[in-house]
């Protein structure tokens, strides 16, 4: 055997496999150069290439009847929302960075993501986020989540886009490797839209942003690894974010958008300079020259492999006519943003790259492309062993409630814990009103999914995220089912019409065969969901190797919905019990309201002390009906109030009600149902709707027009500071006041715990 080649050296110590190294010389007929070899390095990362995943990710449904571009073929899902207008939203991990650095790993997240919207053309008008930690008793994960926290805090409200929502879990799983997904909301006029191709032989690359430095080299490669020695990593690979620079170039882009000055657009995200120009290349079929010479620098950047593969923050990609750079760096000049031309667009077919007057590299971009040139991995796949105790599992082996004492035990137990009391010490560190859109918020006027108007319309979006992990653990398939259909329940109970999903995946090593099983079962849950909604997938995003030496996280995929509500001032639904007299109905699938199980439910788990048990019960078809019947009650007037009953049950859905305003509530169990089952029990498709008294008897017969069941369940107390329970064992008085206190400072009390 000869010598190994220097080309071959390098791919190994840039993490390429033996058989990938193969595969560049098969498709390039040569040796790569160094510099390629680093190309291909990044390109073809898990986090950039989706090559254990995108197999699978393919059989998603992306065409709806208002998509404007199919998912993948654009920086953003978009779809019309009438009157001349699109909006723009999609949703991104940020783990592994915020689990070294949780400032700049989740402010750098929430730049990154909103440079996805703008690269569209979008202006973002609204975040949300969900976050995953271990428990918050520990000092390590109290300083992980106060960090991520602060981070998203810092740059959202400096770039003066609101936080509106979201979720936050915790589970010993994710020690020392949280869950970082942030979903954004822009918009565009549809005859505005930029698209992220490269088109016009002799059209000039311009790069518009912040100078090129050291931090984020790697970045990519680093996302695509296991998390071995998270308390010890290089820096170098976490990215520096700079929020009031950010908003300097929305603020200029949105000047270039308007005057119809941009050809394409890309955000020098992931891989930096060498995904941007490839994916803009390859989009438009042509070549590029670019001379990185030109590029501004900052920080002792040396090599031309560092100048390609840097992920500073706030930099942008542009393809425009020579004709329009006039215009394009007066706009750029005002803003004071670096706007220089490195570079053109050939009819070569490749990209080069120049560096002191050689040619570093000359790539075919579709080479380097997810689904293209780079390799696609189907992992072996395993059903994970803890499946056999979910299998074995029997709900008549769990003793029932008998009492009231054990009742007012129980809800005491899950008020208090982190997933199901109150998140305001997190969302009020985020401004949700900055911008003056939003409707409401997470503490004032709250919906079961935040809101937020279109400027100067009477139109408003209503946009949810969710993602039960311990659903998906007890089955991968219908817990990410339950998160879509959660999701679009939540929209739908604001009076909203759900119209498209984005989702991102977050999982632990695809090479771990069970794991990969739980992922392509999510998948397969997603599809299902999707279908049976006539809901497309926009876009989204993949996460792998979020584990370390403790394990992989809990399955976790995330799933966001964008709603649109018509009429918006006048029905929107709130949570809120109403102040007035009202009748409370339980309304929805006929099964889950007859027969409701304790599947995988927080009761199980933190009050009977048990982890293994099958999913809440799914009925797709039901849950359609149901999320087409709740904006036909809301622009009917009909509803006063609503909310879905998911995490927790029933009856902290119905706390959330009362704890939302001013009123109490007196509820009633039906007869023949388990006590545990009935308040606590997490069964898809069921919402708890308040109605005016003379309404009643139209609701009941709307309801079983479309195939649904209407539980008479209670009536709104005004003005009431207690709750009144009737279960089969006596009465129980919940005083609201004293249960407000407890919900409100529980995630608090953890942190305190911690230090």
């Amino acid at each position: 055997m000869g010598p190994v080649s220097a080309s071959r050296t390098i791919a190994q110590r840039a993490g390429l496999s033996e058989a990938e190294y193969e595969r560049i010389l098969n498709l390039l007929g040569r040796e790569p150069t160094e510099v390629e070899v680093w190309i291909f390095s990044a390109l073809w990362s898990e986090h950039c290439s989706y090559k254990s995943s995108l197999l699978h990710l393919r059989r998603l449904p992306r065409r709806g009847r208002c998509t404007l571009r199919m998912a993948g073929e654009e920086n953003a899902g978009l779809l019309d929302i009438g009157e001349g207008w699109a909006v723009a939203f999609k949703v991104e991990s940020h783990n592994h960075p915020s689990a070294v650095a949780p400032y700049q790993g989740a402010a750098t997240g929430v730049g990154g993501i909103h440079r996805d919207i703008l690269a569209v053309g979008a202006r973002p008008i609204a975040a949300l986020d969900s976050l995953h930690f271990g428990y918050p008793i520990d000092a390590s994960t109290r300083a992980l989540l106060e960090g991520v926290v602060r981070g998203i805090a810092d740059y959202g409200n400096a770039l003066g886009v609101p936080t509106i929502g979201g979720e936050t879990y915790f589970a010993p799983a994710y020690k020392g490797k949280p869950i970082v997904n942030v979903l954004s909301v822009g918009l565009v006029p549809k005859d505005r839209i930029v698209s992220a191709r490269a088109q016009g032989i002799g059209n000039r690359v311009l790069y518009l942003g912040a100078p090129t430095g050291p931090d984020g080299v790697g970045g990519a490669a680093f996302a695509s690894e296991v998390l071995e020695h998270a308390d010890k990593p290089s820096l170098a690979v976490i990215q520096v974010g700079n929020p009031f620079r950010e908003k300097l170039l929305l603020e200029a882009i949105g000047e270039m958008v308007a005057e119809g000055l941009i050809v394409g657009m890309q955000d020098m995200g992931a891989a930096g300079l060498a995904s941007s120009t490839a994916e803009t290349a390859a989009r438009g079929g042509v070549g590029m020259r670019i001379w990185l010479d030109k590029v501004p620098l900052r920080g002792g950047v040396h090599t031309p492999q560092e100048i390609l593969l840097s992920e500073s923050q706030e930099r942008m990609l542009l393809i425009a006519t020579p004709e329009a750079i006039p215009a394009l760096q007066r706009i750029a000049q005002k803003w004071e943003l670096l706007l220089v031309d490195i570079g053109e667009v050939t009819d070569t077919q490749e990209v080069e790259y120049w560096w002191r007057g050689h040619k570093v590299a000359a790539l075919p971009p579709k080479l380097l492309l997810a689904g293209e040139g780079a390799p696609l991995y189907d992992w072996p796949k395993e059903p994970p062993t803890y499946l056999r105790e979910i299998a074995a599992f029997s709900s008549t082996e769990v003793p029932d409630i008998r009492s009231v004492a054990e009742l007012e035990g129980a809800l005491e137990r899950l008020l208090v814990h982190p997933d199901l009391g109150s998140k305001a010490w997190i969302y009020r560190q985020y401004d949700r009103m900055v911008g003056g859109c939003t409707i409401g918020s997470a503490g004032e006027l709250p919906a079961a999914a935040p809101l937020i108007r279109l400027p100067y319309t009477n139109r408003a979006l209503a946009v949810s995220l969710d993602g039960n992990p311990w659903w998906v653990e007890a089955s991968p398939r219908i817990g990410t089912a339950l998160a879509v259909a959660e999701a679009a329940r939540q929209v739908a109970c604001t009076g909203a019409v759900p119209l498209g999903v984005t989702n991102c995946l977050n999982f632990g090593s695809p090479q771990n065969p069970s794991v990969y099983w739980q992922f392509v079962e999510a998948v397969e849950g997603l599809r299902e969901a999707c279908e049976a909604l006539d809901l497309p997938v926009t876009g989204g995003n993949v996460s792998f190797y979020n584990e370390d030496a403790e394990g992989a996280i809990l399955p976790t995929p995330v799933i966001g919905i964008v709603g649109l509500l018509e009429e918006a001032l006048q029905r929107w639904v709130p949570m809120a019990l109403p102040k007035c007299a009202a009748r409370l109905y339980l309304v929805g699938s006929p099964a889950s309201l007859a027969e409701p199980s304790l599947g995988a439910s927080h009761y199980l788990r933190e009050v009977r002390g048990i982890r293994y048990a099958p999913p809440p019960r799914l009925d797709l078809a039901a849950e359609r009906r149901l999320i087409q019947l709740l904006p036909t009650l809301a622009a009917q007037g009909l509803l006063l109030a609503a909310q879905d009953v998911s995490d927790g049950g029933l009856l902290l859905s119905l706390l959330e009600m009362a704890l939302a305003g001013t009123s109490g509530f007196v509820a009633i169990q039906p007869e023949g149902v388990r006590t545990d089952a009935f308040w606590f029990g997490e069964d898809g498709g069921r919402v708890i709707v308040a109605v005016a008294p003379n309404q009643a008897q139209k609701l009941e017969r709307q309801v079983a027009e479309a195939g649904l069941s209407a539980v008479a369940l209670g009536e709104v107390v005004p003005g009431g500071g207690y709750g009144i329970l009737h279960t089969p064992y006596g009465i129980a008085r919940l005083d609201l006041l004293r249960l407000r206190a407890k919900y409100a400072s529980c995630l608090e009390t953890h942190l305190v715990l911690a230090t």
